[in-house]
C-alpha cells in the first residue's frame, strides 16, 4: 500500500513538474517565433510555430523511445 501510495505520488509529480516545463517551452518558443517574425505575420507566426513544436516532439519522442528500447523496456512510441 505505502509502495503504491509512494508511485502513486511520483508519478504525480513527474506529470506536474512536466506541465511546468511545457508551459515554460512554450512561452520560450513564442517569443523567439515574435522576435524573428514581424508583429503582423498572425497566422504565419502560430504556423512556424506549430512546426517548430512538432519537430521539438518528435525529436525528444523518438530519442525516448530510443533509450526505453536500449534499457530493455518496450517503447510507447
Amino acid at each position: 500500500m505505502r509502495s503504491q501510495f509512494l508511485t502513486t505520488m511520483i508519478q504525480l509529480a513527474s506529470a506536474a513538474f512536466g506541465v511546468v516545463a511545457a508551459l515554460a517551452w512554450n512561452a520560450f518558443i513564442t517569443e523567439l517565433v515574435k522576435t524573428y517574425l514581424p508583429a503582423q505575420s498572425g497566422l504565419i507566426g502560430l504556423l512556424v510555430y506549430a512546426v517548430v513544436v512538432t519537430v521539438i516532439a518528435v525529436i525528444v519522442l523518438s530519442a525516448l523511445g530510443r533509450a526505453a528500447e536500449r534499457s530493455g523496456g518496450k517503447s510507447a512510441v
